[in-house]
Protein backbone atom coordinates (compact mmCIF):
# COMPACT_ATOMS: atom_id res chain seq x y z
CA UNK A 1 0.00 0.00 0.00
CA UNK A 2 1.04 3.71 -0.42
CA UNK A 3 2.93 5.59 2.11
CA UNK A 4 -0.19 8.05 3.29
CA UNK A 5 2.15 10.81 3.96
CA UNK A 6 2.68 12.39 0.55
CA UNK A 7 5.16 10.25 -0.80
CA UNK A 8 5.78 7.79 -3.64
CA UNK A 9 6.65 4.79 -1.22
CA UNK A 10 5.02 1.77 -0.65
CA UNK A 11 4.57 -1.48 1.47
CA UNK A 12 4.29 -4.99 0.19
CA UNK A 13 3.67 -7.73 2.38
CA UNK A 14 5.14 -10.45 0.88
CA UNK A 15 8.60 -10.22 0.86
CA UNK A 16 11.23 -12.42 2.20
CA UNK A 17 12.83 -11.60 5.64
CA UNK A 18 16.40 -11.09 4.05
CA UNK A 19 14.94 -7.52 2.71
CA UNK A 20 13.38 -6.20 5.44
CA UNK A 21 14.78 -3.30 6.60
CA UNK A 22 13.06 -1.01 9.36
CA UNK A 23 15.67 2.02 9.42
CA UNK A 24 15.32 4.95 8.33
CA UNK A 25 18.31 5.38 6.00
CA UNK A 26 17.37 2.81 3.89
CA UNK A 27 13.29 4.07 3.34
CA UNK A 28 12.15 6.71 0.96
CA UNK A 29 13.17 10.28 1.91
CA UNK A 30 9.69 10.96 2.40
CA UNK A 31 8.50 7.81 4.15
CA UNK A 32 7.28 7.00 7.09
CA UNK A 33 8.83 9.06 10.38
CA UNK A 34 11.95 9.84 8.79
CA UNK A 35 10.67 11.70 5.76
CA UNK A 36 9.57 14.54 8.51
CA UNK A 37 13.07 15.14 9.88
CA UNK A 38 12.72 18.42 8.96
CA UNK A 39 9.13 18.81 10.28
CA UNK A 40 7.61 20.02 13.22
CA UNK A 41 6.77 16.00 13.87
CA UNK A 42 10.82 14.32 14.52
CA UNK A 43 9.43 11.55 16.21
CA UNK A 44 8.60 8.07 15.29
CA UNK A 45 4.51 6.78 15.48
CA UNK A 46 4.22 3.73 17.37
CA UNK A 47 0.93 2.04 17.73
CA UNK A 48 -0.05 0.18 20.87
CA UNK A 49 -2.68 -2.52 20.86
CA UNK A 50 -4.85 -2.88 24.45
CA UNK A 51 -4.91 -6.51 23.72
CA UNK A 52 -7.04 -8.78 25.67
CA UNK A 53 -9.99 -5.97 27.19
CA UNK A 54 -10.54 -8.20 30.21
CA UNK A 55 -6.82 -8.60 30.68
CA UNK A 56 -4.15 -6.07 32.37
CA UNK A 57 -3.61 -4.77 28.59
CA UNK A 58 -5.31 -1.72 29.48
CA UNK A 59 -4.14 -0.84 32.60
CA UNK A 60 -0.41 -1.27 31.39
CA UNK A 61 -1.21 0.78 28.61
CA UNK A 62 -2.50 3.42 30.34
CA UNK A 63 0.04 3.42 32.83
CA UNK A 64 3.18 3.25 30.28
CA UNK A 65 1.86 6.19 28.43
CA UNK A 66 1.47 8.28 31.62
CA UNK A 67 5.73 7.98 31.82
CA UNK A 68 6.92 10.88 30.14
CA UNK A 69 9.93 9.16 28.68
CA UNK A 70 7.65 7.41 26.39
CA UNK A 71 6.39 10.93 24.92
CA UNK A 72 9.51 12.19 24.59
CA UNK A 73 10.78 9.18 22.57
CA UNK A 74 7.71 8.94 20.10
CA UNK A 75 3.86 9.58 19.68
CA UNK A 76 2.29 6.73 20.95
CA UNK A 77 -0.92 6.09 19.32
CA UNK A 78 -3.37 3.81 21.25
CA UNK A 79 -5.57 1.12 19.22
CA UNK A 80 -8.74 0.22 21.31
CA UNK A 81 -11.84 0.70 22.45
CA UNK A 82 -11.79 4.26 23.72
CA UNK A 83 -15.16 4.18 25.99
CA UNK A 84 -13.79 0.49 27.34
CA UNK A 85 -10.39 2.91 28.26
CA UNK A 86 -12.55 5.06 30.08
CA UNK A 87 -13.75 2.83 31.92
CA UNK A 88 -10.37 1.02 33.06
CA UNK A 89 -9.00 4.73 33.96
CA UNK A 90 -11.66 5.29 36.59
CA UNK A 91 -11.32 1.60 37.79
CA UNK A 92 -7.41 1.92 38.44
CA UNK A 93 -8.38 6.03 39.48
CA UNK A 94 -5.43 6.94 37.66
CA UNK A 95 -5.33 10.44 37.93
CA UNK A 96 -5.03 13.40 35.57
CA UNK A 97 -5.37 11.01 32.35
CA UNK A 98 -7.71 12.18 29.89
CA UNK A 99 -8.47 9.24 26.75
CA UNK A 100 -8.90 11.41 23.28
CA UNK A 101 -9.92 9.94 20.49
CA UNK A 102 -7.96 10.95 17.26
CA UNK A 103 -9.17 10.69 12.93
CA UNK A 104 -5.91 8.81 12.36
CA UNK A 105 -2.41 8.77 13.54
CA UNK A 106 -1.03 11.49 11.91
CA UNK A 107 -3.57 13.66 13.72
CA UNK A 108 -1.56 12.58 17.07
CA UNK A 109 -0.57 16.02 18.55
CA UNK A 110 1.88 13.80 21.88
CA UNK A 111 -0.38 16.08 24.03
CA UNK A 112 -1.22 15.51 27.66
CA UNK A 113 -3.79 12.87 26.92
CA UNK A 114 -4.02 9.54 25.86
CA UNK A 115 -4.63 9.27 21.91
CA UNK A 116 -6.38 6.44 20.80
CA UNK A 117 -7.61 4.99 17.27
CA UNK A 118 -11.01 3.76 18.48
CA UNK A 119 -12.03 0.49 16.97
CA UNK A 120 -15.65 -0.83 17.46
CA UNK A 121 -16.30 -3.67 18.92
CA UNK A 122 -18.94 -5.51 20.24
CA UNK A 123 -19.87 -5.82 23.92
CA UNK A 124 -16.95 -3.44 25.82
CA UNK A 125 -18.83 -1.51 27.78
CA UNK A 126 -20.29 -4.51 29.44
CA UNK A 127 -16.56 -6.42 29.46
CA UNK A 128 -15.82 -7.89 33.09
CA UNK A 129 -12.40 -7.31 33.97
CA UNK A 130 -10.75 -11.12 34.94
CA UNK A 131 -13.63 -12.94 32.89
CA UNK A 132 -12.99 -14.44 29.58
CA UNK A 133 -15.05 -13.95 26.47
CA UNK A 134 -15.92 -14.40 23.25
CA UNK A 135 -16.32 -10.52 23.24
CA UNK A 136 -12.82 -9.99 24.24
CA UNK A 137 -11.04 -12.36 22.26
CA UNK A 138 -12.87 -11.21 19.12
CA UNK A 139 -11.98 -7.75 20.45
CA UNK A 140 -8.06 -8.35 20.60
CA UNK A 141 -8.39 -9.81 17.01
CA UNK A 142 -9.69 -6.59 15.81
CA UNK A 143 -7.36 -3.95 17.44
CA UNK A 144 -4.28 -6.14 15.95
CA UNK A 145 -5.82 -6.13 12.61
CA UNK A 146 -6.43 -2.45 12.53
CA UNK A 147 -2.50 -2.00 13.81
CA UNK A 148 -1.63 -4.21 10.37
CA UNK A 149 -4.12 -2.36 8.56
CA UNK A 150 -2.01 1.09 9.74
CA UNK A 151 1.20 -0.19 9.43
CA UNK A 152 1.07 -1.15 6.38
CA UNK A 153 -0.64 2.16 4.82
CA UNK A 154 2.09 3.67 6.50
CA UNK A 155 0.16 5.54 9.51
CA UNK A 156 2.20 4.33 11.83
CA UNK A 157 6.32 3.34 11.80
CA UNK A 158 6.06 -0.23 14.42
CA UNK A 159 3.36 -1.12 16.60
CA UNK A 160 3.69 -3.13 20.27
CA UNK A 161 1.31 -4.92 21.69
CA UNK A 162 -0.29 -5.75 25.26
CA UNK A 163 -1.18 -9.30 25.96
CA UNK A 164 -4.10 -11.18 24.30
CA UNK A 165 -5.31 -14.28 25.52
CA UNK A 166 -5.47 -17.86 23.49
CA UNK A 167 -8.89 -19.16 24.98
CA UNK A 168 -10.66 -16.05 24.68
CA UNK A 169 -9.37 -15.98 20.39
CA UNK A 170 -10.87 -19.58 20.37
CA UNK A 171 -13.90 -18.86 21.96
CA UNK A 172 -14.16 -16.09 19.48
CA UNK A 173 -13.24 -18.58 16.35
CA UNK A 174 -10.54 -17.10 15.38
CA UNK A 175 -8.31 -19.81 13.86
CA UNK A 176 -4.72 -18.46 14.87
CA UNK A 177 -3.27 -19.40 18.30
CA UNK A 178 -1.20 -16.50 18.87
CA UNK A 179 0.44 -13.12 17.88
CA UNK A 180 3.32 -14.54 15.69
CA UNK A 181 0.50 -16.72 13.63
CA UNK A 182 -2.04 -13.65 13.74
CA UNK A 183 0.52 -11.05 12.41
CA UNK A 184 1.87 -13.63 9.82
CA UNK A 185 -1.82 -14.16 8.38
CA UNK A 186 -2.72 -10.36 8.68
CA UNK A 187 0.63 -9.24 6.91
CA UNK A 188 0.42 -11.69 4.21
CA UNK A 189 4.30 -12.78 4.51
CA UNK A 190 5.83 -16.36 3.21
CA UNK A 191 8.14 -16.94 5.74
CA UNK A 192 7.64 -17.36 9.50
CA UNK A 193 8.30 -14.32 11.69
CA UNK A 194 11.60 -14.42 14.19
CA UNK A 195 10.77 -14.02 17.56
CA UNK A 196 13.81 -12.25 19.73
CA UNK A 197 13.62 -11.76 23.28
CA UNK A 198 15.37 -9.04 24.91
CA UNK A 199 16.56 -8.80 28.31
CA UNK A 200 19.28 -7.03 29.32
CA UNK A 201 22.30 -7.92 27.15
CA UNK A 202 20.24 -11.01 26.45
CA UNK A 203 18.87 -11.86 23.07
CA UNK A 204 17.40 -15.03 22.17
CA UNK A 205 16.40 -15.95 19.65
CA UNK A 206 13.60 -19.40 19.21
CA UNK A 207 13.76 -21.73 16.89
CA UNK A 208 10.28 -22.62 17.69
CA UNK A 209 7.49 -21.31 20.00
CA UNK A 210 4.30 -22.49 20.05
CA UNK A 211 4.45 -26.35 19.59
CA UNK A 212 4.28 -29.13 21.92
CA UNK A 213 7.41 -29.93 23.60
CA UNK A 214 6.77 -33.46 21.60
CA UNK A 215 6.32 -31.45 18.35
CA UNK A 216 9.23 -29.25 19.24
CA UNK A 217 11.91 -32.21 19.13
CA UNK A 218 10.40 -33.36 16.04
CA UNK A 219 10.60 -29.80 14.51
CA UNK A 220 15.02 -29.91 14.63
CA UNK A 221 16.28 -31.16 11.25
CA UNK A 222 19.98 -30.31 10.00
CA UNK A 223 18.77 -28.08 7.48
CA UNK A 224 15.89 -26.20 9.33
CA UNK A 225 18.64 -25.08 11.93
CA UNK A 226 21.13 -24.42 9.61
CA UNK A 227 18.54 -22.16 7.90
CA UNK A 228 17.61 -20.38 10.96
CA UNK A 229 21.42 -19.32 11.79
CA UNK A 230 21.79 -17.72 8.51
CA UNK A 231 18.72 -15.64 9.37
CA UNK A 232 19.63 -14.92 13.37
CA UNK A 233 23.15 -14.07 11.75
CA UNK A 234 21.24 -11.82 9.48
CA UNK A 235 19.59 -9.90 11.65
CA UNK A 236 21.61 -9.36 14.16
CA UNK A 237 24.17 -7.81 11.58
CA UNK A 238 20.83 -5.34 10.23
CA UNK A 239 20.73 -4.22 14.21
CA UNK A 240 24.42 -3.27 14.21
CA UNK A 241 26.61 -6.14 15.33
CA UNK A 242 29.21 -6.67 12.27
CA UNK A 243 30.32 -10.34 12.91
CA UNK A 244 27.51 -11.71 15.80
CA UNK A 245 28.60 -14.48 18.14
CA UNK A 246 25.57 -16.82 18.16
CA UNK A 247 25.42 -19.61 20.60
CA UNK A 248 23.20 -22.39 19.55
CA UNK A 249 21.86 -24.44 22.87
CA UNK A 250 21.63 -28.05 23.32
CA UNK A 251 18.60 -29.93 23.18
CA UNK A 252 19.73 -32.99 25.53
CA UNK A 253 21.58 -32.16 29.10
CA UNK A 254 24.88 -31.76 28.74
CA UNK A 255 24.63 -31.89 24.53
CA UNK A 256 24.05 -35.53 24.92
CA UNK A 257 27.12 -36.13 26.23
CA UNK A 258 28.74 -38.05 23.07
CA UNK A 259 25.66 -39.61 22.82
CA UNK A 260 24.60 -41.02 25.87
CA UNK A 261 21.06 -38.67 26.62
CA UNK A 262 19.75 -38.49 23.00
CA UNK A 263 21.43 -38.06 19.11
CA UNK A 264 19.76 -34.65 18.33
CA UNK A 265 23.45 -33.04 18.58
CA UNK A 266 25.19 -35.41 16.71
CA UNK A 267 22.73 -35.56 14.09
CA UNK A 268 21.05 -32.52 13.33
CA UNK A 269 22.53 -29.41 15.81
CA UNK A 270 26.01 -30.54 15.06
CA UNK A 271 25.96 -30.46 11.37
CA UNK A 272 24.18 -27.67 11.17
CA UNK A 273 26.32 -25.47 12.92
CA UNK A 274 29.38 -26.47 11.16
CA UNK A 275 27.63 -26.11 7.81
CA UNK A 276 26.91 -22.44 8.94
CA UNK A 277 30.79 -21.84 10.28
CA UNK A 278 31.70 -23.04 6.44
CA UNK A 279 29.68 -20.54 5.28
CA UNK A 280 31.76 -17.72 7.81
CA UNK A 281 29.06 -17.62 10.75
CA UNK A 282 30.40 -17.40 14.16
CA UNK A 283 28.21 -20.01 15.50
CA UNK A 284 28.70 -22.23 18.40
CA UNK A 285 28.66 -26.05 18.70
CA UNK A 286 25.65 -26.93 20.74
CA UNK A 287 26.01 -26.27 24.56
CA UNK A 288 23.74 -27.45 27.38
CA UNK A 289 20.96 -25.02 28.03
CA UNK A 290 21.69 -24.82 31.66
CA UNK A 291 25.50 -23.08 30.52
CA UNK A 292 24.52 -20.74 27.15
CA UNK A 293 22.52 -18.46 28.31
CA UNK A 294 24.91 -17.33 31.54
CA UNK A 295 27.31 -17.40 28.72
CA UNK A 296 25.60 -14.86 26.98
CA UNK A 297 24.56 -12.77 30.14
CA UNK A 298 28.49 -12.91 30.72
CA UNK A 299 29.33 -11.83 27.23
CA UNK A 300 30.59 -14.47 25.23
CA UNK A 301 27.83 -14.94 23.55
CA UNK A 302 25.73 -11.75 20.88
CA UNK A 303 22.83 -13.73 21.18
CA UNK A 304 21.18 -17.39 21.78
CA UNK A 305 18.94 -19.48 19.85
CA UNK A 306 16.47 -21.49 22.06
CA UNK A 307 15.45 -24.87 20.42
CA UNK A 308 11.66 -24.77 21.76
CA UNK A 309 9.49 -22.16 23.71
CA UNK A 310 10.67 -22.94 27.57
CA UNK A 311 14.23 -23.15 27.46
CA UNK A 312 14.45 -19.65 26.22
CA UNK A 313 11.46 -18.59 28.17
CA UNK A 314 12.75 -19.44 31.68
CA UNK A 315 16.25 -18.14 30.91
CA UNK A 316 14.81 -14.69 29.91
CA UNK A 317 12.04 -14.78 32.34
CA UNK A 318 13.91 -15.82 35.62
CA UNK A 319 16.85 -13.13 35.02
CA UNK A 320 14.39 -10.13 34.36
CA UNK A 321 10.33 -11.08 34.66
CA UNK A 322 9.00 -7.90 33.87
CA UNK A 323 11.42 -6.26 31.75
CA UNK A 324 11.47 -8.93 28.84
CA UNK A 325 10.40 -7.59 25.82
CA UNK A 326 9.73 -9.69 22.25
CA UNK A 327 10.63 -8.77 18.96
CA UNK A 328 8.67 -9.53 15.92
CA UNK A 329 11.05 -9.54 12.69
CA UNK A 330 10.83 -10.40 9.31
CA UNK A 331 7.28 -8.68 9.26
CA UNK A 332 6.71 -5.46 6.36
CA UNK A 333 5.60 -3.75 10.17
CA UNK A 334 7.94 -3.90 13.18
CA UNK A 335 5.79 -5.26 16.07
CA UNK A 336 7.44 -5.49 19.52
CA UNK A 337 5.39 -6.40 22.85
CA UNK A 338 5.14 -7.44 26.55
CA UNK A 339 6.55 -11.03 26.98
CA UNK A 340 3.59 -11.77 30.06
CA UNK A 341 0.21 -13.27 29.64
CA UNK A 342 -3.23 -11.33 30.30
CA UNK A 343 -3.22 -11.96 34.25
CA UNK A 344 -6.98 -11.71 34.68
CA UNK A 345 -6.16 -12.42 38.46
CA UNK A 346 -5.22 -8.50 39.10
CA UNK A 347 -6.92 -7.13 35.73
CA UNK A 348 -8.02 -3.04 36.09
CA UNK A 349 -7.60 -3.32 39.82
CA UNK A 350 -4.74 -0.89 39.80
CA UNK A 351 -1.89 -3.51 40.36
CA UNK A 352 -0.48 -4.41 37.35
CA UNK A 353 3.26 -3.95 36.35
CA UNK A 354 3.43 -1.57 33.63
CA UNK A 355 7.22 -1.67 32.89
CA UNK A 356 7.39 -4.26 30.08
CA UNK A 357 4.86 -2.43 28.28
CA UNK A 358 7.05 0.80 28.57
CA UNK A 359 10.08 -1.43 27.86
CA UNK A 360 8.50 -2.55 24.61
CA UNK A 361 7.44 0.95 23.33
CA UNK A 362 10.58 2.22 23.50
CA UNK A 363 12.51 -0.98 21.95
CA UNK A 364 10.71 -0.20 18.59
CA UNK A 365 12.26 2.95 18.47
CA UNK A 366 15.52 1.74 19.30
CA UNK A 367 15.04 -1.11 16.67
CA UNK A 368 13.60 1.50 13.89
CA UNK A 369 16.44 4.02 14.39
CA UNK A 370 18.76 0.65 13.60
CA UNK A 371 20.24 1.22 17.69
CA UNK A 372 22.52 -1.75 18.07
CA UNK A 373 20.03 -3.92 20.32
Amino acid sequence: MRCLRSCSSTRTAKRRFDTWDYSQKNRSPKNCWSCQINSPRTKPIIGITIGDPAGIGPEIVLKALSDGEVTKRCLPVVIGHAGLLRRCVESIDLAGVDVEVISSPMAAKGRNAIEVIHVEAAGMLDIRPGELSADAGGASDLFLRKACELGLAGEIDAFATAPINKEALRLAGIPHIGHTEMLAAYLNVEDSPLTLFLTGNMRIFFLSRHLSLRGAIDYITADRVCEFIRRVHFAMTEFGFANPRIGLAALNPHASDGGQFGDEERIHLLPAAEQARAEGIDVSSPIGADSVFNMAVEGKFDCVISLYHDQGHIAAKTRDFHGTVTATLGLPVLRTSVDHGTAFDIAWKGAANSISMKMATLAAVDLLSKKRI
